[in-house]
């Protein structure tokens, strides 16, 4: 009787593979890291009166989670981050250094990693085959700014100015209807990336 003959991959072949993989991930953080950078300089408009500018950083932060997924999504945030503890002018109005993580958007800065991860795992492991859709992407993308960004911004806002969380809430309500339009864009961006790489959140 005749041996079935093997499919499966050698070492020799799985290795290379895997390289091309890590390669991969790593242009796929730093570009979105570089993505949210870019981010931060569009709009920067103060409002309210903490004086904490809108930006379209937020955008930049959910898509990474919503297209990379979760472990990817938070490693692009955090490089973001890291770069703009270490001088480079990548954060809102072009200022850089750890004293920002004291200042009154530090609650923010904190939550993005965070929200990008949630973000992220609810499109992989929750919306899973209906990340084609923008109404998925979106409650997803929704989840990680209603549940992370926002309260932890309010904290930040209440321990830097003093203020009651009543006040506090008032200096974070502007965000909410740009948040709205820009967690829009990420789902309609995010679904066509899904679905024109339906393998992008493969597990490898």
């Amino acid at each position: 009787m005749a041996m079935a003959e093997t499919t499966e991959p050698t070492t020799s072949e799985t290795t290379p593979r895997r390289r091309r993989s890590a390669t991969t991930d790593l242009a796929l953080i730093a570009g979105f890291a570089a993505l949210i950078s870019a981010c931060a300089y569009i709009g920067a408009i103060p409002v309210g009166g903490a004086g904490v500018p809108i930006t379209l950083q937020t955008f930049g932060v959910m898509l990474a989670g919503c297209v990379l997924g979760p472990v990817r999504g938070f490693l692009a945030v955090s490089l973001y981050l890291l770069l703009g503890a270490i001088g480079l002018p990548v954060f809102a109005e072009h200022s850089s250094g750890l004293a920002v993580f004291s200042g009154p958007s530090a609650g923010y800065l904190i939550a993005f990693p965070i929200a990008a991860a949630l973000g992220g795992f609810l499109v992989q492991y929750v919306a899973r085959e209906t990340r084609t859709r923008a109404i998925a992407v979106f409650l997803c993308s929704l989840a990680g700014s209603v549940l992370v960004i926002h309260p932890l911004g309010i904290i930040g806002m209440k321990l830097y100015f003093d203020v009651s969380w009543h006040e506090a809430f008032t200096y974070d309500t502007p965000f909410w209807i740009g948040d709205l339009l820009k967690t829009t864009l990420v789902a309609l961006v995010a679904a066509e990336v899904h679905r024109a790489f339906p393998h992008l959140l493969a597990r490898r």
